[in-house]
């Protein structure tokens, strides 16, 4: 499966989250919820992905872990907050660099239309 169609089936999953709950949960049951919809595609996924850093040739786990990653192609960092920040660009960033992945999602759900909280990021940058 490719990253586009992973892409796809991700944004579906978010929408249908956000459809059945809303905004203003926490990022705990986004997470979860996105998790089963996940499921339910017959996605491979994994959930708090730890992500070590490798310095020096040797791998150091600083506990980094990534909210969701799928097919080991897609990242997806889940928010719920009143606004994305640049802190928050530089978080998917920084998992992308460390995982190798080309594509990721940083999904905020605290929004009133999903489609304004979900931001694409392809190879470094906002798609």
């Amino acid at each position: 499966m490719t990253e586009n169609e992973i892409a796809s089936r991700i944004v579906n999953a978010a929408y249908n989250v956000h459809s059945e709950l809303g905004p203003g949960l926490l990022e705990s049951t986004y997470e979860a919820c996105l998790s089963y919809e996940l499921s339910q595609m017959d996605l491979a996924f994994e959930v708090q992905k730890a992500l070590p850093v490798i310095y020096h040739n040797v791998k150091l786990e600083c506990g980094y872990r990534m909210d969701i990653l799928v097919n080991n192609k897609v990242v997806i960092e889940i928010k719920s907050v009143e606004a994305l920040n640049d802190v928050h660009m530089a978080q998917i960033l920084t998992y992308l660099k460390l995982s190798g992945c080309k594509l990721g999602f940083l999904i905020n759900f605290n929004v009133k239309l999903i489609k304004h909280g979900i931001k694409r990021v392809i190879n470094g940058k906002l798609d």
